[in-house]
């Protein structure tokens, strides 16, 4: 940072601009061809480039003193490091200010992967760290792709189990259903091959549609094995006939179990057909659903009747000698009897009942997607306009220690603002606090994730703060296709800022009245603050400045600018060039900062511009060329269609649009 003292510019007659331009000069490295000496060419280059601080405080000539002596960077400025203006703040636990870092994964890599292989290398990272510092993952995804795995393990794991159970008590027959619990897994693992060479990953939706299945995928092999027991119910103990009996059995359900499983297959077909963001969230759930029935219907008719010859044998009970069977039947025939006998009056209660659905039906919501327990959530409050970078700070770290005394939670990582990057364009009113749960194994007894939201609501009460409980990922795909991060956003588009922000205060007002509303805010168009500066065109032309040379000299003394870049082997830092903060620290600094014409002459910025304080927007948002503004409103307690109708009803009602 090279902090130019304007005392000393107006000491030595030293317009800003000079100063600039001289700084740029001495910063340059040029080739100047070739000379041949001992038959060998030599190449001609001229060094200059700025490496160090001590090059910076002997660059010049930046101008001559009145004595006529040369005046070096060192005669009018002090050199020194400093960082760049901030625009983002990152804190842990409420304990305060930390360095964050997110990974990006690769297009269509594998999550689980990515992430075990990161870990690792961290963990390699650990050992080289200096003294006092930490690495702490703040949020990991593969604690929920782990869990969705072991529920699909736990539910084939149960899946068997029942299974096994069904076929001991109607069949009695232990080795039977090892032909179910065989078949089963057997089909699963087709899935997962034809998976792994299409390169769809085991995520969320894949795994569904594979629970899905497995119900299913069980039907062809239990109605099978009923057949070829009652077929083997007569056969006695010779070998061969065993075996014509369980063909025999097989042939005859075969080809329309086999047939059944394909038209459950086929059914999931026009899901493909689905298109933007729904084909990309259910085309995993089908191709996945859809192999498993495929397999399920090809080892039904091949493996499951070889599995069958092998297991079935020994003493096969009859129907009749199983008392469950007997109780099943004793139930079921005056039922069937009763039914048989009076068709009208099963048609007259059939339709009773189905007519009874209708009012539970009609008063029932509807959503897109059923919310999804990831585990972890996501803080994203909306805060006025106009907040400055220490104010965001104080914020966000009181926000993570109100959060972190809920004794479930295990650690809070907040961030406000941007890091200088194109993947996080936020504003520093957007703050974002990663919350990463404990285990629910460990939570108290009784709690959910709702009572868990319940309670951070009631804990995190801060004025002017509207509070926002996101799932990560859910959030993260409701930003990538709306641009809206609450479950609802209403979009106000006008030609008239003013207006936009009439308008949508208003319509705050009705919605906060709407129920299962818990938080809304509009966004503050016009709450941007602004230093003015009007300059005088002819004032600033009688002492020889025009427009550009007043924006500079502005815009170096009080905002810094980067003219220019010191090379220090393969780095690179800015130079950077600006007044003292004493000198331009207030709206009194800016409106008295001296200004050195060309001619040497003094003056103030006030003498060549009107400074005023005025209001104006902190940002303008667009869309198909028409301003607009946005109302984010988060709900709980009810489904997002119901709600949604509600409030376009009342909006309908109290807002009257020009």
């Amino acid at each position: 940072q090279v902090v130019i003292d304007p005392v000393l510019l107006r000491r030595e007659l030293l317009p800003l601009s000079k100063v600039i331009k001289a700084i740029r000069r001495g910063n340059q490295e040029t080739g100047a061809s070739v000379i041949e000496m001992s038959e060998s060419e030599y190449m001609i280059r001229l060094r200059g480039y700025i490496s160090s601080r001590k090059d910076l405080e002997e660059l010049g000539p930046v101008g001559l003193s009145p004595a006529g002596t040369s005046l070096y960077l060192k005669d009018i400025a002090e050199i020194r490091e400093g960082p760049e203006l901030r625009r983002g703040v990152a804190d842990l636990d409420g304990r305060g200010e930390v360095v964050g870092g997110i990974v990006v994964m690769r297009w269509q890599e594998n999550a689980l992967d990515t992430i075990n292989a990161v870990k690792k290398r961290l963990d390699e990272l650990k050992a080289s760290l200096p003294e006092g510092v930490d690495i702490v993952e703040t949020y990991d995804r593969s604690r929920l792709i782990e869990q969705s795995i072991h529920t699909l393990s736990d539910k084939l794991i149960e899946e068997i189990v029942v299974v096994f159970l069904v076929c001991l008590i109607f069949l009695l027959h232990i080795r039977s259903s090892l032909v179910i619990i065989l078949t089963l897994p057997l089909g699963i693992l087709m899935a997962f091959i034809v998976m792994r060479y299409q390169g769809v990953n085991a995520d969320i939706m894949s795994l569904g549609g594979i629970a899905i299945a497995i119900g299913a995928m069980l039907d062809a092999t239990i109605v099978m094995i009923e057949n070829a027991h009652r077929h083997l119910e007569h056969c006695g103990h010779d070998k061969q006939a065993r075996i014509q009996a369980i063909t025999k059995a097989a042939t005859e359900v075969g080809p329309p179990l086999f047939f059944s499983l394909l038209i459950i297959t086929l059914s999931f077909l026009p899901v493909f057909a689905l298109q933007a963001q729904e084909g990309r969230l259910f085309s995993p759930l089908a191709y996945t659903k859809t192999y498993a029935m495929a397999a399920a219907a090809a080892l039904s008719i091949t493996l499951a009747p070889v599995l069958m010859v092998v297991f079935i044998r020994g003493r096969i009970r009859s129907e009749q000698s199983n008392p469950v069977n007997r109780l099943i039947v004793a139930l079921y025939q005056p039922l069937i009897h009763f039914t048989l006998s009076r068709p009208a009056t099963v048609i007259v209660i059939t339709l009773l009942l189905f007519s009874s659905i209708l009012w539970p039906w009609m008063k029932s919501g509807s959503e897109f997607m059923p919310r999804l327990n990831e585990g972890d959530l996501l803080y994203m409050p909306t805060t006025f306009p106009g907040i400055s970078v220490g104010k965001a700070r104080e914020l966000l770290q009181q926000t993570d220690r109100l959060i972190k005394t809920v004794p479930e939670v295990e650690r809070v990582f907040g961030k406000a603002g941007r890091a200088d990057t194109a993947t996080d364009p936020a504003p520093l009113t957007m703050l974002e606090t990663t919350i990463h749960l404990k285990p629910q194994q460990q939570w108290r007894e009784g709690m959910t994730i709702e009572k868990i939201i319940r309670e951070f609501d009631s804990i995190v009460t801060v004025p002017g703060v509207a509070n926002a409980w996101l799932m990560p990922i859910s959030a993260r795909i409701d930003m990538l296709n709306t641009g809206v991060k609450t479950p609802v956003g209403i979009r106000i588009s006008g030609p008239d800022l003013a207006g936009l922000e009439r308008i949508a205060s208003e319509i705050e007002q009705h919605v906060r009245q709407v129920p299962g509303t818990t938080s809304v805010i509009a966004e503050r168009v016009s709450g941007g603050r602004y230093v003015d500066i009007q300059i005088d065109r002819y004032n600033a032309g009688q002492h020889w400045l025009n427009i550009a040379d007043i924006h500079q000299i502005v815009a170096s003394a009080v905002g810094g600018v980067n003219i220019t870049e010191s090379i220090e082997g393969r780095e690179r830092y800015p130079v950077n060039i600006r007044y003292p903060r004493e000198l331009r620290d207030s709206f009194y600094d800016v409106r008295n900062l001296p200004v050195i014409t060309e001619r040497g002459e003094h003056v103030s910025l006030s003498e060549l511009a009107d400074i005023k304080l005025v209001d104006g927007p902190s940002m303008i948002k667009s869309e198909n060329g028409r301003l607009s503004t946005w109302i984010y409103i988060d709900i709980h307690g009810r489904d997002l269609a119901s709600y949604v109708k509600e409030l376009k009803a009342r909006l309908a009602r109290s807002v009257e649009l020009p």
